[in-house]
Parts: structure tokens; sequence; C-alpha cells
């Protein structure tokens, strides 16, 4: 397993790109939890700081693509780095002014959260032109799943102790500040700046053309539904069986069991067509939500969480090998974007579903939701199932200008389904 992993590692610049899409990513992990926390040192209420991390979410949600279609057009260091530096100036503004004027307030962190850049979908659409072979770059995704789950772990982690050390504000500037040189470090890689998208077809709904990334979009949002739910229904659980740091073990084993999960994953080369692969990851996904209903004494509930987190990042890794073979000619950082943004919106959704839910049947009726959405995911998934195969012959390497300034034949996946 390690073996395989560090096959990757050792691919010049992949270190250094995985860790530093992982780094400029900090402040875009670490958002919700710094504002509120500074909002909450200024003496404003929990209202308004929920209301500012709010906003902050919903315009990365709506940059995330818009950015990525950028990418796509213009290559990346002359897109990510500038967003990059926009959005640690538009934070900074709201940690030197507060809340105090509140339009402004709204403002910057709109600001901070709009032009955040896109390295997560930058970093997979370089994998290829990265690694060798298709199976180097499935595992790749797989990685960098894994990876996902030990920044939205550590990320928090790092908030606290710079709050703890410094200040509130401190920490909102000193990530941002990490962000921009992870960001940095990205973009001047030979990798980033030979980056070239393939030529696409003029089309104003960009990777949105693509019926089989619609499809995926749209299952991949109740799995979002699905996570987002979860967070709601412990509090209530937590408030009964230990409290905070009851509710903190519950999160990190959701964590835990999604990167061992992932990490077992990539450790094989899995036959058959991912699409396929995908529908079995979405329901074991869905039936291992099902026993937090039984919502059982603390150690054995974390123990339940660790198993709800297994397949998440398994699934998310097969998606991107999807979109990958869906996204349309030219298109792929802002396919890869897309699903970030509907994976975001989906866990924002879920949140909101879910308390309105507990409140209403306390925290089994709470953890029903995830159940629920998983299963609707899966049945999208079912439904969907013609437009998401591959068309005959499967994923091929195909030659493709992707990756190559000059137009030389790089390696990258296609299933041939291009607009």
């Amino acid at each position: 397993m390690a073996a395989g992993y560090l096959e990757i590692l050792r691919a010049r610049h992949a270190a250094r790109l995985l860790t530093g899409t992982l780094v400029g990513r900090l402040p875009n992990a670490t958002a919700a939890i710094a504002i509120v926390l500074f909002v909450r040192a200024q003496g404003g209420t929990y209202s308004l700081a929920g209301a500012l991390a709010a906003v902050y979410g919903v315009a990365n949600a709506v940059g995330q693509p818009v950015l990525g279609r950028l990418v796509d057009l213009y290559g990346q260091p002359r897109v990510q780095l500038p967003a990059a530096l926009a959005s640690a100036l538009a934070m900074a503004v709201f940690a030197f002014t507060g809340s105090d004027p509140l339009p402004l307030a709204y403002a910057a962190v709109a600001a901070a959260g709009l032009f955040t850049p896109p390295l997560e979908g930058g970093l997979r659409a370089l994998w290829p032109g990265v690694l060798r072979g298709e199976e180097q770059v499935h595992r790749a995704y797989a990685m960098d799943a894994v990876a996902q789950e030990v920044m939205f772990t550590v990320g928090p982690l790092l908030v606290t102790l710079c709050v703890s050390l410094w200040s509130a504000q401190a920490a909102l500037l000193i990530l941002n500040v990490i962000g921009v040189l992870g960001a940095l470090s990205v973009v001047v890689s030979p990798p980033s700046r030979a980056w070239r998208s393939a030529p696409r077809e003029a089309h104003w709904l960009g990777a949105l053309r693509s019926p089989g990334l619609l499809a995926l979009l749209a299952a991949f949002l109740f799995v979002g539904i699905a996570l987002g739910s979860i967070t709601v229904a412990s509090v209530p659980y937590a408030d009964e069986h230990g409290g905070d740091a009851v509710y903190g073990w519950l999160m990190a084993a959701i964590g835990l069991g999604a990167l061992v999960g992932g990490t077992v994953y990539g450790a094989r080369q899995w036959a058959g067509a991912p699409e396929r692969r995908l529908r079995v990851l979405v329901a074991f996904l869905a039936v291992c939500y099902l026993p937090l209903m039984l919502m059982p004494g603390a150690v054995a509930m974390v123990a339940l969480a660790a198993l709800a987190g297994v397949f998440l990042a398994p699934a998310i890794a097969c998606a991107f090998v999807i979109v990958d073979r869906h996204a349309p000619r030219g298109t792929v950082t802002e396919a890869f974007s897309w699903l970030v943004t509907t994976f975001t919106v989906g866990a924002s959704v879920g949140t909101g579903l879910a308390g309105p839910v507990v409140q209403t049947g306390g925290a089994l009726w709470g953890f029903a939701v995830p159940g629920v959405a998983g299963a609707v995911s899966l049945l999208v998934l079912l439904a969907t199932g013609r437009v998401l195969a591959a068309p005959a012959g499967g994923a091929v390497i195909a030659a493709s200008s992707e990756n190559d300034p000059n137009r030389a034949a790089e390696p990258r996946f296609s299933s041939g389904d291009r607009a």
C-alpha cells in the first residue's frame, strides 16, 4: 500500500504540487471557524458570526467554477495567484476593520470567498501530465481525497493554536498569508506554468453542457446533504452523552474513517467502469449511515461514525475519475470545481435541513437524514445510469494537448465523450 503512494510522491513535482495545494487551501478549510472565533472575540453574536461564515461559503461556491473556467481559458498562474492575493487582502480588510461597519464586513468576507483560488480542481488537472499511466492518476485521486481529510482535520487545530498563542485576528492573517505562499508554490512550478487547457468549444454552459457531469453533480449534491446533516444531528446526541468532547470525537471519527477508506481504496487497481463502481460505493455509504440511528453509548457511537466515513473518500476519488471522463474538452478545471461547489452547497443544505428536523424529532430523526440523502444519491446514479455510462471502448489514454503548451501529445484519460 505504502509503495504505491510513495511511487506517486517520488514522481517529479508531485509532492510539491500536493503540498502546495493543501497549504494553499488552508484559508478555505479554516475560514468558517476562524470567522466565528474572530467575531465572537470582538463581542459579536453567534448569529452574526454564522451569517458572515455563510456569506463566505456561498461566495466560495459561486467563485470556484467561475475561476475554474478562467483557469481553463488563461492558464493557472494568471488566475490562481491573483485570486489568492485578492482573497487574502479581502480577509485582511475584515481582520483589521472587524464587523463594524457591517456592510464592509459582509463585502470583505464575500470577496474573500469569491476569490478563493480553485487549487483543488487545478491539481487534478495537473495529475495526468505529472504521473505515468491511468493507474497512477487514479491512485493520485485517492491520495488527494485522503489528503483533504487530513487538511480539514488539522486546519481547525491550527486555528485554535493561533488563537491561543496570539489572537483570532492573528489567526485570520497568518493562515491567509500561508495560503498565498502555498498557491505561489504551485503556480511557479513547471507543470503549472506549462499547463494549457485543450482547445474548447465556446459555450456559455461550459462544463455543465455534459449530461454525464450533470448526473454526477446531482448525485453528489445529496452526498453533501448527508455529510452536512450529520454535523447538526451529532450536536444533540453529544449534549446527552458528554458534551463538546464527544462531538469533537464524532467529527474526527468520520474524518478518520474516510482517511482509512481512501487509503485502502487507492492502494489497489480497480477493474471495470468507475461509473458502476461509484454506484456500489454510494450504496455502501448510504447503508453505513443507517447504524447511526441506533445512537448507542459514546464509544460505540464514535465507532459507528468512523464506519459512516469509510466509503466517503473512495466515493469522492471515484467521482474524480468520472469527472475527467465526462468533462467537455477544455473544461477540466471548471468541471472539477463544479464538483467542489456542488458538494459544498449540499453540505450547507444538509445543515439547514437537519436543524428543523432535529428541533422537531430530536437526534434520532436527525440521523435519519443522512441515510435518506445517501439513498436518494444512489437512486440518482441508478436513474442516470445510461447517461453516466462511458461510450463504447471505455476509458483510454488519448492524445491531448490538455497539458502541453506546445500542443504536443500528452497522456490524458478520456472516454471519448467530448462535446
